[in-house]
């Protein structure tokens, strides 16, 4: 992205009230930072998967080396999914948060982030979770800076918080993570902005000449349905414009919990080939509490990356013929269950999760051989402190 274009994608985004913003009357300002909260917390989700494929690494992927997804990120074998602790402050004018992980799915998800130099790569910068510095420099005004969650998607980092236990296509092939800087506006109490300026499309080390940028805005419907749209406009792969952009419904009322998605990308094409390649997601989840301690979760969802942007399935060796584009359907099915009575600290979760494509992608770890239909199980327990 040159620096015009992003000029201008930060004029439009920013309100003429947001760029202008009067400081506050004295008397309502707010008072002094002498007592500040901090608090400490830590999560720990471990795992057991068995994927029909069988993988004779353990590494659940597409055939050529793709990884397929960020988690269950292992075949067969007992393992952490996600382990970080945590420390965040909130005070009326400054707030912060450093959260440490590790696990399988840190390492599937941070595999992408470019090397530039000797002081870059994931080596390091996977174990970061969030790393921010915030201060409220006017009313309803906050500035954060530093390593933080992206400002796509209706899905969370952390398993306990999302309706199903895996996360969706959509959620695993766009941005989990940024570097950077962002405005946050609590424009009404129902509308709240986000403006993101950051390296690029999920990286802390930069990898182009120029810096994306990115808008989301949420909007409470009702205290308890929200609508959420989010878009991301970047530089990848050398000089090639990547836009994103995405619309999300949340509705969390009583024992049911509804989640519906849409996204859709284009990028530029490489030199030589006119246009640009698009691909999309789509998702539907729901989670409906049964009793005390039991609930049922479900999903079904699309996914279609025909010139493998964001989903590659591998690259073929010399004279090879080019492996086919991920474009299919998945569905799962799960059940959730709170072992002790009236606490959300400890959740059992088990999911059964296949996927149907129009290509065969899948390997069989019997003899090799790609075929159409996938799927895996997992079962997972989780602690929050």
């Amino acid at each position: 992205m040159t620096r015009r274009p992003l000029a201008t994608v930060l004029a439009l985004a920013v309100p003429a009230a947001l760029r202008a913003q009067p400081a506050p009357p004295a008397a309502a300002r707010a008072p002094g930072d002498t007592a500040p909260q901090v608090r400490f917390g830590a999560f720990v989700d471990g795992y057991y998967a068995y994927d029909a494929g069988r993988p004779p690494t353990r590494d659940r992927s597409f055939a050529g080396g793709a990884l397929f997804g960020t988690q269950p990120a292992r075949h067969n074998e007992f393992n952490v999914n996600l382990a970080y602790a945590e420390a965040t402050l909130t005070a009326p004018r400054y707030r912060g948060r450093l959260a440490l992980q590790v696990g399988t799915s840190v390492q599937a998800n941070y595999l992408g982030e470019p090397r530039q130099g000797q002081v870059s790569g994931p080596d390091v910068q996977q174990y970061v979770q969030e790393a921010t510095a915030g201060y409220r420099v006017a009313d309803r005004l906050w500035v954060d800076g530093g390593i933080f969650f992206s400002n796509a998607g209706m899905e969370s980092w952390v398993s306990r918080d999302n309706p199903t236990y895996t996360r969706s296509l959509v959620a695993d092939y766009s941005p989990y993570y940024s570097s950077g800087v962002k405005l946050t506006y609590a424009a009404s109490p129902r509308l709240t902005a986000r403006l993101d300026l950051v390296n690029g499309w999920q990286t802390i080390s930069e990898s182009n000449s120029g810096k994306g940028a990115g808008v989301r805005l949420d909007y409470a419907v009702t205290p308890s349905a929200t609508a959420s749209y989010y878009n991301l406009i970047s530089e990848e792969a050398g000089t090639r414009l990547r836009t994103f952009q995405g619309v999300g419904v949340k509705v969390t009322g009583g024992a049911l919990t509804l989640l519906g998605e849409a996204d859709v990308g284009t990028q530029r094409r490489p030199a030589g080939r006119a246009g640009a390649s698009t691909w999309y997601g789509l998702l539907l989840a729901a989670r409906a509490r049964v009793s005390a301690r039991v609930a049922l979760a479900g999903r079904v969802e699309r996914y279609d990356d025909s010139d493998q942007v964001i989903l590659a399935t591998g690259t073929p060796g010399p004279g090879g013929p080019p492996n086919p584009a991920f474009r299919g359907n998945g569905a799962s099915i799960g059940v959730d269950v709170e072992p002790v009575a009236g606490s959300a600290r400890v959740l059992w979760r088990t999911e059964v999760r296949g996927f149907r494509t129009r290509e065969p992608l899948f390997p069989d770890g019997a003899d090799g051989s790609p075929r159409r239909g996938g799927g895996f199980g997992v079962t997972s327990l989780a602690l929050s402190f």
